[in-house]
């Protein structure tokens, strides 16, 4: 398949955007009628902007309210598709895309849209052009691709073709099977959406919500079977009208666009064998076998209270690096990193962002395949000197430019513990808590940036997401998503907030930037492990009583574990016969805490529980609620 993306996609000038859309890859675009009309140049000098960006323009697009017209207006609708013509001899472009018509005056009839077609394929022939037919989901009579199909096989010319639109056709739920018997010549263009599940009019669904595919909810898998039935390996394309894309970054939207369509075409490749040109064969996406470390990049007065924590959790020195100032903190199967160079990466992240998770270290089956997708996914590799006995581990950038580390049990990188760390003895007084393993992380970014990292972490690894839900803060709604894989041993929640008042947005503010918020870590055994938190002197988030008398009133809960939770500030939620028990640390540098867990069969996070624990911060950190 020949790989597009519309200039309607980006923010920005056109300047801006085809220089973005080169820069991510792409060789075709499709040039939007308003894109033109605002840039201050003819047509013949875009023509030579997007040649000099040694990209090839595909379709030039939208051509509103054509067929079915009366007689009085269709001499008049023929009369601009050939001034569209000529901007489009102009522009050095050869495919018309014509929308089906919308306007009251006109009329129905396929053999009506048809002998319309016939007539514009006729001049657009004459021309050495082509026009292929789209069925709006909106479309006054036509708005089924299957009629538009139909028109244009009554239409029967060779320069007339059909356009199909992923989100026309399942946005209105319509049957694919159809789309296996028409022949893949007159697929003219077929262009790509996806969307989220929404119950509100197709035509603000569509010019509000789009988004890449894989970042929505609809079926694109099944559609891309069907397509791929016909033997199409003609244009695809990406047509997506979304306000966060407005308002994003016209460079990084360009990027997850093509992102997104090398992971479309690698899932049907892997689902069906179907060979798609141009498309270099991927690893399959990566299992992660769990977090392996979380690093904190601190300079050495933050660390001073930042491991007194540490150890009041229950964690113990476990190892000093090698060569730099890098200690390893272990309790369980976690491993947290504290970094204090004063040079390389974490001293620049730590200049830049405070005390912060600088990195992530996940456990794949293979890091060497890891690193081989993410790179054939446009993500970002990062590769530093190492030292004498130190070893290489495959990188990439991560959210905010922290790190993501790719560690397998079938290299060296197993034994990273042992060849770049000597063991040390831990004199603390504080006893080990009984906290197992790294239950979930919580990433905070702006609200432009989640859908870019929900692709960059379902593309990648072997994850899927979760419904979105809004959290209601004291200070505004945050949006929160969750991709996890099917064992539990991976869970990430990403939240963002167009509110600046959240938490969220508090935090990016003072973190200067996007980046992990807060870590859980789980138990088997939590009223045990917080009993010795208690001990240790570790200070947790006090719960209002009110949110006690309401879990009396709505739960079966005997009034002696009631009064447990409530003497230790436990949080509780139940989802069937699975149970979730859960408390918070007190905010570090008013911004960063670690919540414990334990899950007695439980998959989900409390949301429950999301409004009253962020209330008690706020109300902690003397914030108005």
């Amino acid at each position: 398949m020949k790989t597009a993306i519309a200039t309607v996609c980006l923010s920005g000038g056109l300047d801006d955007k085809l220089e973005a859309i080169a820069n991510a890859g792409f060789e075709r675009v499709e040039l939007f009628e308003n894109d033109l009309l605002s840039f201050n140049g003819s047509p013949a000098d875009v023509r030579r902007m997007i040649e000099d960006y040694r990209l090839q323009t595909i379709t030039f697009q939208p051509f509103r309210d054509f067929e079915g017209m009366p007689p009085a207006l269709r001499e008049r609708a023929l009369t601009r598709a050939e001034r569209k013509f000529d901007v489009m001899e102009a522009l050095g472009c050869d495919l018309l895309m014509v929308c089906s018509n919308v306007s009251p005056d006109s009329l129905g009839g396929i053999d009506r849209a048809a002998a319309d077609l016939r007539e514009l394929g006729d001049r657009a022939a004459r021309r050495g052009m082509r026009v292929a037919f789209e069925a709006l989901a909106w479309g006054r009579h036509i708005n089924d691709y299957r009629d538009a199909w139909e028109a244009v096989r009554r239409a029967d010319h060779p320069a007339v073709g059909l356009v199909l639109d992923t989100f026309h056709i399942l946005a209105r739920g319509t049957d694919l099977s159809a789309i296996r018997a028409i022949p893949r010549d007159r697929i003219f263009l077929v262009q790509a959406a996806d969307a989220p599940k929404l119950d509100m009019d197709y035509l603000s669904w569509s010019r509000h919500f789009r988004n890449f595919p894989g970042q929505g909810d609809f079926p694109l898998d099944s559609f891309m079977d069907a397509l791929a039935a016909t033997g199409f390996d003609g244009l695809f394309s990406l047509e997506i009208f979304n306000d966060q894309f407005r308002s994003g970054s016209t460079r990084q939207v360009a990027v997850d666009g093509h992102r997104s369509l090398i992971y479309l075409l690698d899932r049907l490749h892997a689902r069906s064998g179907h060979t798609v040109a141009g498309l270099t064969p991927m690893p399959p996406r990566a299992k992660c076998l769990g977090v392996e470390f979380i690093e904190f990049a601190l300079d050495d007065q933050a660390a001073v209270p930042f491991e007194s924590m540490l150890q009041g959790l229950g964690f113990r020195r476990a190892g000093q690096h090698i060569s730099k100032q890098v200690t390893r903190w272990r309790q369980g199967d976690i491993n947290i990193v504290v970094n204090t160079e004063k040079e390389g990466f974490a001293h620049s992240y730590n200049i830049t962002h405070g005390t912060s998770v600088c990195a992530l270290g996940l456990r794949v089956d293979d890091a060497a395949a890891t690193l081989d997708r993410a790179q054939l996914l446009l993500d970002m590799p990062f590769r530093q000197a190492v030292g004498p006995g130190e070893l290489e581990i495959p990188a990439v950038r991560g959210l905010g430019g922290s790190l993501v580390y790719f560690i397998d049990p079938k290299t060296d990188l197993a034994r990273v513990w042992d060849i770049e760390f000597r063991a040390v003895a831990d004199g603390s007084d504080k006893g080990d808590a009984g906290l197992q393993r790294v239950d979930h992380l919580q990433q905070v970014m702006l609200y432009d940036e989640m859908l870019s990292w929900l692709l960059f972490y379902t593309s990648l690894l072997e994850v899927d997401k979760t419904p979105a839900q809004d959290v209601l803060d004291p200070g505004g709604l945050v949006k929160s998503q969750v991709v996890q894989s099917d064992d539990g041993r991976l869970r990430l929640v990403l939240n963002g907030s167009q509110s600046g008042r959240t938490q969220t947005s508090r935090f990016l503010s003072e973190a200067f930037g996007s980046g992990v918020q807060h870590i859980a870590l789980s138990t088997d055994d939590l009223l045990t492990t917080v009993r010795q938190l208690e001990a240790n002197g570790v200070k947790l988030l006090p719960v209002p009583e009110n949110y006690y008398d309401d879990l009396e009133a709505k739960s079966e809960l005997t009034m002696e574990l009631i009064d447990t939770l409530k003497a230790h500030n436990i949080f509780y939620d139940r989802e069937g016969d699975a149970e979730y028990f859960q408390v918070y640390t007190n905010t570090i540098e008013d911004r960063f805490f670690f919540e414990i867990v334990e899950r007695r069969g439980y998959r989900g996070y409390g949301a429950v529980n999301a409004p009253i624990r962020l209330a008690a911060q706020a109300r902690l950190g003397g914030r108005p609620l």
